[in-house]
């Protein structure tokens, strides 16, 4: 199944198709938008903070040449149909709203390795993610297949949403520390996070 752009609206903001979903996009390089997201966030799920699922998933220039990996360049949070991608290697700041966010210990920021993740944002940046689940786990445990422990998050994908997404390779080892994103990078970056929030959601709503 391919992601596509339904509207790009030319401001950072746009909507990309994950098969039948529209996500609401935004892409930004400035703790500004960041806290303006964050806090539509709060207010859309005011009366549920507490049992909110957050898609959460970040890329980084891969290693070549033997070299380490560079850091974090970018950051994707999702909840429901809305989608954060935050250039936060190129951010201008790094708000103290995301700092509370991702501390936030009655959130559940679900992602395959996102502990790992978690370790990155700490590492490189301060960022302390207060309460991660991986969802190899999660299915494994929810699905009863105790081999769902070692896959990716395509075949999470298709075991809980009944649909192959497509990951092209030339995507996932390009340069996300460049300072303008292709719309073929901001496609897997959005997919990445919905699909992270939308296994997360199905499976702890029993909905697979």
């Amino acid at each position: 199944m391919a992601t596509s752009m339904v509207t790009d609206f030319g401001d950072g903001h746009c909507i990309v198709a994950f098969g039948q979903d529209h996500v609401h996009t935004t892409l930004t390089s400035s703790g500004d938008v960041v806290d303006e997201w964050l806090g539509l966030v709060y207010h859309i799920h005011r009366r549920r903070l507490d049992r909110l699922v957050v898609g959460l998933d970040v890329e980084w220039r891969p290693s070549l040449r033997g070299l380490p990996p560079g850091p974090v360049a970018l950051l994707q949070l999702c909840v429901g149909r809305r989608c954060l991608v935050f250039q936060i290697f190129r951010a201008d700041y790094v708000p103290d709203s995301l700092f509370h966010f991702l501390a936030d210990a009655r959130f559940t920021f679900v992602g395959v390795g996102v502990f790992g993740d978690a370790q990155k944002l700490s590492a490189h940046y301060g960022l302390q993610v207060a309460n991660t689940v991986d969802l190899r786990h999660l299915a494994a445990s929810a699905l009863g297949k105790p081999a769902l422990c070692r896959t990716g998050l395509q075949g999470l994908v298709w075991q809980v949403m009944g649909v192959w997404p497509e990951k092209p390779y030339h995507v996932r080892v390009s340069a996300w520390d460049a300072p303008w994103l292709t719309r073929e990078q901001l496609q897997y970056a959005c997919a990445d996070a919905f699909a992270s929030f939308e296994v997360g959601r199905r499976l702890y709503d029993g909905d697979y």
